[in-house]
């Protein structure tokens, strides 16, 4: 009998692709602050959860990313959702392309290899100071070295048997994969303007391939995401 670990696992979810032209107003103002970006992302889903929810983008299942291409002024936005989106609020001047919507269903066994992608907010904590008061939470750090963001990402690999929770109280990826062969690459900062001040989102792309060693654990990752900054177009792991 297997043990729960080497059972396969099912991952279902929607992908959507909107082609943006970053020229327009609505897209540019997106990429200048993360809050509008986020208000973009979550217009395709009002009605599905009560508003004001705390927690609407995780009952949701909503992750993001996006890429830009200056030469051909486009903004490429991926939204993984539980729901079907409803884009019609977009202005349809600031669409280069209608939005191509594909459903995924797929089941990962022990074994199975993947390349992926995925945009993080490589951060770690520093404890408070001597005297701080009891609950106060640490300071997070971004790391700004692809080395150190490779070491960030190798704390959540998961080589097989290994449980799916690291000993520090990392969340692994279900999956393993030599860190040599990580491809990483800083990205630009994003932040949002008053009265979010001091929201500054480091980020890094991670590419490479992954060996399945946890179906259960991996299919969580892919539906949960990866790391801080999920509300913001971090987290999202891309495998095909």
């Amino acid at each position: 009998m297997k043990a729960p670990h080497d059972m396969p696992a099912r991952f279902v979810a929607t992908h959507t692709l909107l082609t943006l032209d970053a020229r327009h107003p609505y897209a540019a103002k997106s990429l200048i602050d993360a809050q509008d970006m986020h208000r973009t992302v979550m217009s395709g889903f009002r009605g599905w959860v009560d508003d004001g929810s705390r927690d609407a983008r995780a009952q949701m299942g909503i992750l993001s990313t996006w890429t830009l291409d200056l030469r051909q002024a486009r903004l490429s936005l991926v939204v993984q959702s539980r729901v079907p989106g409803d884009w019609s609020r977009i202005p349809r001047a600031a669409l280069a392309d209608k939005p191509e919507t594909l459903t995924l269903d797929r089941t990962f066994g022990v074994g199975d290899t993947v390349d992926f992608r995925t945009v993080v907010n490589p951060v770690r904590s520093r404890p408070p100071g001597p005297g701080s008061p009891e609950k106060t939470r640490g300071t997070r750090i971004a790391h700004t070295r692809p080395d150190h963001v490779k070491s960030w990402f190798a704390r959540r690999l998961q080589p097989l048997g290994e449980p799916s929770v690291a000993s520090d109280g990392a969340i692994r990826v279900g999956a393993d994969t030599p860190v040599d062969d990580l491809s990483v690459r800083m990205l630009p900062r994003i932040s949002s303007p008053a009265p979010h001040k001091g929201l500054r989102i480091a980020r890094a792309e991670i590419r490479g391939k992954l060996t399945v060693t946890d179906p259960k654990a991996f299919v969580g990752v892919l539906t949960s995401g990866l790391g801080h900054g999920r509300a913001y177009g971090c987290g999202l792991v891309l495998v095909r």
